[in-house]
């Protein structure tokens, strides 16, 4: 599976608690109710003509031109780029596996470019062209921005990863409106048209532009939906789709009934439920692992109960300045998403736990590094927010964040306010796509879910199974966000899945490689 790493949500970018190690590990994720959209009606735009031109080490590089907008596809274009690994055995060549390693708003480019010999099986990639895509609005591709600088986005966000009392949430909202007044005087013809449906019909272009029939596509997390609405738009052209870590597409799009009128996008997608319950699992595999866990000592759930407690009332002095109860939730979410973090994370816990009942205690220097400008602001929300249904009004969230944190301890309130943004978001896209999500497609469609997803539960990808004909669901019974880089098994199963279009029987589960503290 592909080797990427989810990025820092930006609300923390200022503090938190753990280590840079850890801090890059999360993704996570990132309109008024509007009629299913269907593939555009008429001759279509041109087929991009890709003039690929070495771009270092072996790999390849090029732009493409695609319609602003698909209802008038003769009219204004944007620039798209991508990146490709030729397949190592060319006369053996099946075609292109296309990338999307989620977000919204990662870089496919960068995928490829910084990890694409690590990507999947030998096999694989002697027989395919690996090609990373920037979607629209989103990176090198024709970018949303609505600053001249990071400096400038960065001034507007505030100081904490999420609020707690109602004075941090004040302070929110008025930075998701400062926010978004710059998005709409700055962002130009793009932020109306970044919908999930719009970027795949862009790669229904690039797929005729590299000459395959059909499409070959990994999708992660965000990408996971990615591909869900490729397959409901163009069923025809599916060849195979594997899908790890899928939101549940019906609660990302609308909801149902009217839910979203006041239960917010991640609200719906079961985001806080689905962290709350792997922080359960690090607590049982921490108290199984002994002396392996370095915050075994005594009961871990308590003592994390115990922690928070003291730093709700207390902020910690750190070298890097304080830390509280907001940074402590941020940053067990931050290591959450992938297992291999959870013994750094004890040990964090325990230097923290430490610091709290002796201050004089030494502590480990925390920190945290930028991301790059172009698109981890404004990107998310400019595909989450174009894609989603969500309420009117900014009290609809705090009454949701009160209640999903009594539901989900600890994270309800953070994957509430995440999507906040929304509220007052100036973009609208009427080509996005809410359904249906069952359309037969011409081959099956490969499903991955992790028991234990911090961000994207594994209901999710049940429920996608269930609607989807002819979609195989395989099971990961393990830790962490998606399958990637997990097990052996999935990987082996998705390497051939990918190589036959067969996918594994039903009911396959595997195991993960590794077992947290064991």
């Amino acid at each position: 599976m592909p080797t990427s790493r989810p990025t820092q949500h930006p609300r923390g970018l200022r503090r938190t608690v753990l280590t840079a190690v850890i801090a890059g590990l999360l993704a996570s994720l990132l309109a008024a109710p509007t009629a299913a959209a269907a593939p555009p009606a008429s001759a279509g735009p041109p087929v991009p003509r890709l003039r690929w031109a070495p771009c270092g080490d072996g790999l390849e590089c090029t732009t493409a031109r695609v319609p602003l907008d698909y209802d008038r596809p003769s009219g204004a274009t944007i620039t798209l780029a991508l990146i490709r690994l030729p397949a190592s055995a060319p006369a053996r060549r099946i075609g292109s596996i296309f990338l999307n390693p989620g977000g919204p708003g990662k870089s496919g480019v960068d995928v490829v470019r910084q990890g694409g010999r690590s990507l999947f099986s030998a096999e694989v990639r002697a027989r395919f062209d690996l090609v990373g895509l920037d979607p629209r609005g989103i990176g090198a591709s024709t970018p949303l921005r609505c600053f001249d600088t990071l400096d400038q986005a960065l001034g507007v966000l505030p100081p904490f990863p999420f609020p707690v009392t109602a004075a941090e949430e004040r302070v929110w909202v008025e930075a998701d409106r400062t926010f978004a007044r710059a998005c709409a005087r700055r962002g130009g013809p793009i932020l109306d048209h970044m919908a999930t449906a719009d970027v795949a019909r862009d790669l229904d272009l690039l797929r005729q532009a590299v000459g395959d029939t059909q499409l070959t596509y990994v999708g992660l997390s965000y990408g996971a939906y990615l591909g869900a609405t490729y397959a409901n738009l163009f069923p025809a052209k599916v060849r195979a789709l594997a899908l790890d870590g899928v939101p549940n597409p019906v609660a990302w799009a609308t909801g149902r009934g009217d839910e979203a009128a006041t239960w917010p996008l991640f609200n719906r997608v079961g985001s806080a439920e689905g962290a709350s319950a792997t922080l359960g699992e690090f607590f049982r595999l921490c108290d199984q692992g002994g002396s392996a866990c370095a915050f075994s000592q005594g009961d871990p759930r308590r003592r994390y109960q115990a922690l928070a407690r003291r730093l709700l009332a207390n902020p910690a002095q750190t070298p890097d300045g304080p830390v509280g109860y907001a940074d402590l939730v941020y940053a067990t979410l931050l290591a959450l998403q992938d297992p291999t973090a959870w013994p750094e994370l004890a040990e964090r816990l325990q230097q923290l736990d430490s610091l709290t009942r002796h201050p004089t205690a030494a502590a480990t220097p925390v920190g945290t590094a930028q991301p790059n400008y172009p698109n981890v602001l404004e990107g998310p929300p400019g595909v989450a927010c174009s894609d989603s249904d969500n309420p009117d009004r900014v009290e609809a969230w705090q009454r949701a964040a009160d209640a999903a944190d009594r539901a989900a301890p600890y994270f309800g309130r953070y994957w509430t306010w995440f999507s906040s943004i929304c509220q007052p978001w100036p973009g609208r896209d009427p080509d996005r796509y809410t359904g249906p999500w069952t359309r037969p497609t011409a081959n099956p469609v490969l499903i991955v879910g992790n028991r234990f997803d911090p961000a994207t539960p594994y209901r999710g990808a049940v429920t996608l199974a269930r609607l989807l004909p002819r979609s195989r669901l395989l099971t990961l019974d393990g830790w962490g966000h998606t399958s990637e880089g997990k097990s052996s098994c999935i990987d082996a199963h998705t390497a051939r899945y990918l190589l036959t279009t067969r996918p594994p029987r039903p009911g396959t589960i595997c195991r993960p490689d590794l077992v947290p503290f064991a």
